[in-house]
């Protein structure tokens, strides 16, 4: 982002060098680049969904912590509903994480690469961040260092499954870290639900008060364009959430459709299962066709291949595709990140990787 002088002159230096999120989209037939659940909804879904919006008494505003769906969603996660702040999607419960947390003289552990969010909203207010790299190979985190640097950090930020690795945190390593960790531990679940259900870190928020887990309706629940979030943690650290929340940051629109997809859960989950079936087959296709795969537990794949800069604009200017390329970001040399779509969807990826592999070049 270049600022023209005086406009530097006016803003915080922190500010200043920022460059703005930017997931790079470019209009397209398929986009398999924001790991959206691509799939669409039932009929008696919308039926609901269109019936539950046009309820909605536009003219007022909505209830301001949304209590009605914060007591869905505690009865769904099996705790208090004191122990639940919805946010405007995941990403403004992490700013406010930043905001209560963070700022001049705290630090956080970050474990790129990851969510590249994290480190941008730690900046915007001025929070020291300690980037603890994964091992360039496999992407796992280094516990030990990562271990060493949270004792003595004000928050630790833990994305399980990664994005955009697809990998899972160990719950023996949230632990641990919750232990030695001075400051405040957030597990980032935006797709949990594509993991084993043993794999969350909700059922460790009981004996330690200092974590705190993240989960989205965006991806499993196909509720991208509704931006709604959820942390739970202990009743003390969703008071401070509550204290520095925007007034009335999420809408009555939102809410509304998060109850409808809430009451049809059973319905999506069994589309989730679906998307899980589908990645398996995804990444067994890619590897055929010589591309290196990561093992993942979210919706999307990590895939290196040569020439991936170049195919992924093959893929935008020929076939309509769009993936996100991330050939050139620090730790991921050569590789793309492919949403798992629907089955259609995917067997135009691998038609597309056919013929440009096949071809031995991009150009």
């Amino acid at each position: 982002m270049a600022l023209s002088p005086w406009v530097q002159s006016l803003v915080r230096k922190e500010v200043a060098s920022l460059e703005p999120y930017d997931p790079a989209f470019t209009p397209c037939d398929v986009n398999l680049s924001a790991n959206e659940n691509t799939w669409p909804h039932s009929e008696v879904f919308r039926q609901d969904l269109d019936l539950a919006l046009s309820q909605v008494q536009v003219h007022r505003y909505p209830d301001p912590l949304a209590h009605n769906l914060k007591n869905s969603l505690a009865q769904w996660l099996g705790v208090a509903p004191e122990a639940v702040i919805v946010g405007n999607g995941g990403d403004e419960l992490l700013f406010n994480l930043f905001l209560a947390f963070g700022g001049p003289g705290k630090t956080l552990v970050n474990l790129p690469p990851t969510f590249s969010v994290y480190e941008l909203y730690s900046q915007l207010l001025g929070t020291r961040v300690v980037n603890v790299w994964r091992d360039p190979e496999t992407f796992a985190p280094l516990w030990d260092q990562t271990l060493k640097d949270a004792a003595s950090a004000d928050i630790v930020v833990v994305t399980s499954p990664n994005n955009p690795t697809g990998d899972l945190a160990p719950l023996d390593r949230i632990r641990e870290l919750c232990e030695c960790c001075p400051g405040v531990v957030m597990v980032d679940e935006a797709y949990g639900e594509f993991a084993s259900p043993d794999s969350s870190a909700m059922p460790l928020l009981g004996r330690h008060p200092r974590l705190m887990v993240l989960k989205t309706l965006s991806k499993a629940f196909g509720l991208a364009g509704a931006r709604l979030g959820y942390v739970a943690a202990s009743p003390e650290i969703i008071d401070v959430f509550a204290a520095v929340r925007q007034p009335y940051s999420v809408n009555s629109f939102s809410q509304a459709a998060a109850q409808v997809a809430l009451s049809h859960k059973g319905e999506l989950l069994k589309t989730v299962a679906s998307i899980c079936q589908e990645r398996a087959s995804l990444a067994q296709q890619l590897r055929a066709l010589g591309c290196e795969v990561w093992d993942s537990e979210a919706n999307f794949l990590m895939v290196r291949l040569r020439h991936a800069h170049q195919i992924r604009q093959a893929l935008i200017d020929r076939y309509s595709i769009l993936v996100r390329d991330f050939s050139h970001s620090p730790g991921l040399r050569d590789c793309l990140r492919i949403t798992v779509g629907t089955p259609e969807e995917n067997r135009s990826v691998i038609k597309a990787f056919r013929e440009l592999l096949s071809q031995g070049t991009s150009s």
